[in-house]
C-alpha cells in the first residue's frame, strides 16, 4: 500500500508540473495584449510599455513561469491586473459558492443515480429497465443549460418557489444560501445522475451473474439485502470512479450554469477574466482547479482500498 501510494503521489505530482507548462504555455500563445486592452485602444505605446513592465509582461518567458510556478508553491497567486487585489482572495470569495454548489449536485446526482441503477439492473430486459435507462439517455442528451432555464421558469418564474438567480451571500443565512443554490444543483445534478445510473447499471449487471450473488439468494437471503449489501458495494469501484470524475467536473465545469444562475463562483470568475485578459486570474484559478481533479482522483484510487479489502495488500 505504501509503495502504491508513493507512486500515486509521483504521478499527481508530474501531471501537476506538466499542465502548469500547457496552461502557461497556451494562455502565453492567446492573441491580445493584456497591458493594451487595459489601458485602451487609444494609449501610447510608452504608457503600454510601462505597464507592461509593471506587470512583469517584458521579462523572459522562462523567467515569467517560474516566478508564477514559485508563487503557487507557496500559495501566492499574484494579484489580478482588473480588481487590483490578491487573487487569493478573489478564490476564496467565489469558492465559498462553487464547493457548496457542487457538493450540492453531487450528493443529488448519487441519491438519484443509485437506486435508479439498482432498480434497472435487477430488472434488467424489463419495462422497468427499459424505462430507466431511456430516461438515463435523454438526461444524458439534454444541456444543462436548457435544463437551467427550464428551472427557472418552472420554480423561479411561474411557482415563484425559489429565486430565479443570484447569491445572497451566507452571511443571510445557511437556508437563503441554500435555496439559492438549489436549482443551480439540480441542473448540474441530473445530466451526472444519468450517466452514474448507466455506469451503475453496467456495473450491477456484471456483479448480479457472480456465483456468490447467486448462493446468497439460494440461501434465502432477502432481495433487498443482495442488492443493497453485496452487489451495490462489489460494483462500486468503477461508480466511485465515475463520482470522483464527477466531482471535478462540477467543481471546474461550472461556467454556463453560474452565469445563468448570475452566481458569483469559480465559474464566472474564469469567465470575466478570460473576456477581460485578466491572464493572472485565468492562469491561477484553471491550475487550482486542475490541482482539485488530481487530488480527487487520487483520493478515488486510495478509496478503492476501503470499497475492495482485497486491493489494500497490493503495491
Amino acid at each position: 500500500m505504501t509503495a502504491y501510494l508513493a507512486k500515486r503521489l509521483a504521478v499527481a505530482a508530474a501531471t501537476l508540473v506538466l499542465a502548469s507548462i500547457i496552461v502557461f504555455a497556451v494562455l502565453e500563445i492567446v492573441p491580445g495584449d493584456p497591458a493594451r486592452l487595459m489601458l485602451g485602444m487609444n494609449a501610447s505605446a510608452e504608457q503600454v510599455d510601462l505597464l507592461r513592465d509593471q506587470m512583469g509582461l517584458n521579462a523572459p518567458v522562462l523567467i515569467r513561469y517560474l516566478h508564477w510556478a514559485g508563487g503557487l508553491l507557496a500559495l501566492d497567486f499574484g494579484r489580478s491586473y482588473t480588481y487590483s487585489v490578491p487573487v487569493i482572495d478573489l478564490v476564496a470569495e467565489r469558492t465559498i459558492v462553487s464547493l457548496p454548489l457542487a457538493l450540492m449536485a453531487l450528493f443529488l446526482a448519487t441519491a438519484i443515480a443509485l437506486p435508479v441503477g439498482l432498480y434497472s439492473a435487477s430488472r434488467r430486459g424489463q419495462a422497468g429497465d427499459t424505462i430507466s435507462m431511456g430516461a438515463a439517455q435523454l438526461g444524458v442528451a439534454i444541456p444543462n443549460f436548457w435544463f437551467a432555464l427550464m428551472l427557472i421558469y418552472l420554480f423561479a418564474v411561474w411557482l415563484k418557489l425559489v429565486p430565479a438567480g443570484g447569491f445572497p451571500g451566507w452571511g443571510a443565512g445557511l437556508w437563503p444560501g441554500l435555496k439559492a443554490l438549489l436549482l443551480p444543483a439540480i441542473a448540474l445534478a441530473l445530466p451526472q445522475a444519468a450517466i452514474l445510473a448507466r455506469v451503475a447499471r453496467s456495473a450491477l449487471v456484471e456483479v448480479l451473474s457472480e456465483d456468490y450473488i447467486r448462493t446468497a439468494r439460494a440461501k434465502g437471503m432477502p432481495r433487498r439485502a443482495v442488492l443493497w449489501r453485496h452487489a451495490l458495494r462489489n460494483a462500486m469501484i468503477p461508480v466511485v470512479t465515475i463520482m470522483g470524475l464527477q466531482f471535478s467536473f462540477l467543481l471546474a465545469g461550472t461556467i454556463i450554469i453560474e452565469n445563468v444562475f448570475y452566481l458569483p463562483g469559480l465559474g464566472r470568475l474564469v469567465f470575466q477574466a478570460i473576456t477581460q485578459r485578466d491572464l493572472i486570474v485565468v492562469e491561477s484559478v484553471v491550475m487550482l482547479l486542475v490541482a482539485s481533479v488530481i487530488v480527487v482522483n487520487l483520493l478515488v484510487d486510495l478509496s478503492y482500498a476501503i470499497v475492495d479489502p482485497r486491493l489494500r495488500g497490493r503495491s
